[in-house]
């Protein structure tokens, strides 16, 4: 269960990262900019995407060894 929220931590840090690059330098990388309803709330979504990240890896941590 760690391995699988590590994991998913990794890819919602990388994704937000990757989400506030497009936004403040205008490089075309990252998934939230290609999702359409999210249209105008980009940056919102990728500091959340960045949040939950932290938050699942103090969960990751708090689940103890596999």
């Amino acid at each position: 269960m760690k391995q699988v929220l590590e994991f998913l931590g990794f890819i919602a840090l990388v994704q937000g990262a990757l989400g506030l690059a497009h936004e403040f330098t205008d490089w075309h990388v990252g998934l939230v900019q290609r999702i359409g309803f999210l249209e105008g709330y980009e940056v919102y979504v990728s500091v959340a995407l960045l949040l939950l990240a932290f938050a699942l890896f103090a969960a990751a941590q708090s689940a103890g060894p596999d």
